[in-house]
This record gives C-alpha cells, structure tokens and sequence, in this order.
C-alpha cells in the first residue's frame, strides 16, 4: 500500500522559512517524479514544485522561484520556503507521478498519489 506523508509545516512571520518534508512507502521513489502543490482557502488548487526521479531537474511555478528549492535524497524529497510572504498560506501537498518526469504546467490530475497535506500559514 503506497503511503504519501508532509511533515513540517507550521506558523511563520513573511520573511522567515520553513522545510516541508515528504516520504513515501510502498513505492520506488526512483520511478517517480514529486510534486509540490498548494491550495489556499477559496482558490483553485496550484502546483508549485517538481523534482525528476533522478533529482537533477527541477520546476518552479512563478510564485515559487528564486524562494523555494527542491531537493530529494533516497528516501524524503524536500521543499525548502524562504522569503515567505502571507500569500504563502496553503494546504501543502506532496504527491508522486508514475514515469519519473516533470511535465509543466503541473497537472494535479496527472499525479498518482497524494499526502494529507500539512497547513503553512504566514502571518504578517
């Protein structure tokens, strides 16, 4: 049974950072791509962040570039928030995508298996 958990995610002033941590079980991480998406209250879901199978290419979306970055070793992908701003404020979800690649624009339909999702708020 494939499993999917964030961790990590909490209260913050704009401009401080936060680590949101992602594991999955029950499937070869090697085989997947992992995305980052977010929802905020009364907004359509957006994806954020992706990261290949073999950690070498990474996506952005506008919002998060030049803040976030993506990393992945062999058992937990990483989303590390920098420079947080209040329009931050999401659910965060990790998620996997058979075939190992990243396709843009982020396509939450696309992915396989999702996390609960851990709660990010930024507050002024």
């Amino acid at each position: 049974q494939v499993q999917v958990v964030e961790s990590g995610g909490g209260l913050v002033q704009a401009g401080g950072s936060l680590r949101l941590s992602c594991t999955a079980s029950g499937l070869t991480m090697d085989d997947y791509a992992m995305g980052w998406f977010r929802q905020a209250p009364g907004k359509e879901r957006e994806g954020v962040s992706c990261i290949t199978w073999s950690g070498i290419r990474t996506y952005y979306s506008d919002s998060a570039k030049g803040r976030f970055s993506f990393s992945r070793d062999n058992t937990q992908i990483y989303l590390q928030m920098n420079n947080l701003k209040p329009e931050d404020t999401a659910v965060y979800y990790c998620a996997a995508r058979r075939g190992g690649r990243c396709y843009t624009p982020l396509k939450g339909d696309e992915y396989n298996y999702w996390g609960q999702g851990t709660q990010v708020t930024v507050s002024t």
